[in-house]
């Protein structure tokens, strides 16, 4: 293994074993903080673009990582801000940008925000639909801070299927094959753009993955009066995590999707 993603993975293993030596270190359960985001590029139902309310929105869930969809970075549309780093600069995380294609300008993509350290990032291209399509993983360590839990790697990364069903299938397969090499959890949460007994998500469970429940309402989409379950959290392998928390977040105004949170303990 040669190259930046040596590198990365270096760091990751020094830092384990470093905790390891800690006095008091034991193997216990790390709690995870996971939201999940599709922003409109900062566009709210009343379509005007003010990444503040998002922020604002994010705040409130006190999440270690976030995935965020539809996300522009120099873009005409958007005043050519760089979205991510504006929108991690406001919650006091690092981004990092996952672009889909060149857009006005700029590039249109997807983001990840984290408060968690990061050992590698990967936008993962997937079969392009109508438009191109990627998939964002960020490899964090969670837990070991204090010296008494074991840290542990864990892959979160950020969707967004589009367009037609047999896209998202094909988007969807290529993205579950490219993380079967991955041997810690994962976390794939984000916009799906399908529900929750269509093709697209009954491939998804036969190669794995376990689509969480949600406690209390369900639907997601359109924010002001949600009709649809489009957006989902799922693990894999499902057995390495307890679901402590997830639900739809009420918010009416900030995108045109409602925001998601699950709080999870790995073991």
């Amino acid at each position: 293994m040669t190259g930046r993603a040596g590198r990365a993975r270096g760091v990751a293993v020094f830092l384990l074993l470093a905790l390891v030596g800690v006095p008091g270190f034991a193997a216990g359960q790390v709690t995870l903080r996971v939201a999940a985001y599709n922003i409109r590029h900062g566009a709210g139902m009343d379509d005007r673009v003010d990444l503040s309310r998002a922020a604002e929105v994010l705040r409130a869930l006190d999440a270690d990582v976030i995935t965020l969809q539809e996300v522009d970075r120099g873009v005409e549309r958007t005043g050519g801000v760089d979205q991510a780093t504006a929108l991690g600069a406001m919650l006091g995380m690092r981004a990092h940008f996952g672009a889909f294609m060149p857009y006005q300008g700029g590039e249109y993509g997807m983001a990840v925000l984290s408060r968690l350290p990061v050992v590698e990032v990967r936008n993962i291209r997937l079969p392009d639909g109508e438009e191109p399509r990627t998939a964002l993983e960020v490899r964090v360590i969670a837990g070991g801070a204090s010296g008494a839990v074991e840290p542990r790697v864990v892959s979160v990364v950020g969707i967004h299927l589009y367009m037609t069903p047999e896209e998202r299938r094909a988007q969807a397969d290529t993205l579950s094959a490219r993380l079967d090499g991955v041997a810690h959890p994962v976390v794939l949460a984000g916009d799906f753009n399908s529900r929750r007994d269509d093709i697209v998500l009954r491939g998804l469970v036969e190669s794995g993955w376990l689509v969480l429940d949600k406690e209390g309402p369900s639907d997601t989409y359109p924010a002001d009066a949600p009709a649809r379950e489009i957006d989902f959290v799922m693990l894999r392998p499902g057995a390495a995590f307890e679901v402590v928390e997830h639900r739809v977040i009420e918010e009416l105004a900030a995108s045109d999707h409602r925001p998601l949170l699950v709080v999870l303990r790995l073991w």
